[in-house]
């Protein structure tokens, strides 16, 4: 018996409230790997917010492709899903579709209002199309 998680499994792992490490090639050193909130739902695109100005921004921008890994470090049974693929969409976050439902996925209701209500920076919207998929489940052992 492997450990790699079924098609649904992997898909609904990577549903779950995460924080993901974002990596992305850098052309003048290592990649950028940083962790971000994310949304994806089964069968869909995964998808970040971030500033435009931000280096993970521009980054993002110019290598149009991304890799994301999301873990669970819970004993002894822990999991994780990597997911990469090519950006199919840049456009500017919409607060009430994008950033209010990231922070409210994140941070509950009252203080992802507060968090969106303070926050003056624009964000855009990384959509990603997940192409290759690595999982582990360790669960699996038992």
């Amino acid at each position: 018996m492997g450990l790699a998680m079924t098609v649904e499994e992997r898909e609904q792992f990577l549903a779950d409230v995460h924080v993901g490490v974002l990596a992305v090639e850098r052309p003048d050193g290592p990649p950028l790997a940083v962790p971000v909130w994310y949304d994806y739902r089964p069968g869909g695109e995964l998808w970040v917010l971030t500033a435009e100005d931000s280096v993970k921004g521009k980054l993002l921008a110019q290598a149009r492709r991304f890799s994301l890994c999301a873990q669970d470090e819970t004993p002894p049974f822990y999991r994780y899903v990597s997911v990469e693929g090519p950006i199919t969409a840049i456009r500017a976050a919409d607060e009430e579709d994008d950033s209010r439902p990231m922070a409210h996925r994140y941070l509950g209701p009252d203080i992802g209002d507060e968090y969106v209500e303070t926050s003056d920076e624009q964000s855009l919207k990384f959509c990603m199309q997940p192409e290759r998929w690595w999982s582990v489940d360790y669960s699996k052992l038992t």
